[in-house]
């Protein structure tokens, strides 16, 4: 069945969420109408829209197959597609793993948000034994690292969270701040600007790149 018809039912649905921020009901429209697979397609639509119905779907229903259609829409043309997409692969990155583990992800993210590095730098290392390929739970050692003060192992950690995902912006950022902390200002630019070719939204990064090409 061709998508077009269905073009400004979702639409529709995108209008009437943006009127009531009803979340629930528009989660619930689009996944009775819409497969993952017809999202990411229409994520590249050419009606910025359609492209911004789809990736705020993405964020809230997508899987980790999602990731490579929501990392194209972090440099749309489009202000609200960047945005929606910035917010949106954030969830994908959580829903990379099984059931289990993304409860013990979400765990170690409180964690850091508590400050009690220490505990998750522990938790963080147990899910990566486990789930080596689960790229959110290497950044997020990487934030309880950099809070440590072991800028090294952070760095390690955000390599290691960009070669498994290689739209993860804020490995790439975090890689700048904690070569920045060693003093390595070469290094630092080049992970801000690998993290602003990946989401030209951060701002922070973009202060990073002005400030240390005056001072190399």
């Amino acid at each position: 069945m061709s998508d077009s018809p269905r073009l400004p039912f979702l639409t529709l649905i995108y209008q009437q969420y943006l009127a009531n921020q009803d979340s629930a009901a528009f989660i619930r429209k689009v996944s009775h109408a819409y497969t993952q697979g017809t999202l990411e397609r229409l994520a590249s639509h050419g009606s910025p829209d359609v492209r911004r119905s789809a990736v705020l779907a993405l964020g809230f229903l997508g899987d980790y197959e999602a990731n490579h259609a929501m990392g194209r829409a972090l440099v749309d043309n489009d202000r609200t597609v960047r945005m929606l997409a910035e917010n949106g692969i954030r969830n994908l990155w959580n829903r990379a793993g099984t059931q289990q583990q993304c409860q013990q992800l979400a765990i170690v993210i409180r964690l850091n948000t508590a400050q009690q590095y220490h505990q998750a730098l522990e938790r963080a290392t147990r899910l990566i034994a486990e789930a080596p390929w689960f790229a959110e739970a290497w950044n997020q050692r990487a934030v309880a690292h950099f809070a440590l003060g072991e800028f090294q192992e952070s760095i390690n950690d955000c390599h290691q969270a960009l070669e498994i995902n290689p739209y993860h912006f804020a490995a790439a950022s975090g890689m700048g701040q904690a070569y920045l902390h060693l003093g390595d200002h070469v290094s630092a630019l080049e992970g801000f600007r690998r993290a602003i070719r990946l989401n030209p939204n951060l701002e922070g990064a973009r202060a990073q790149i002005a400030r240390l090409t005056k001072i190399i």
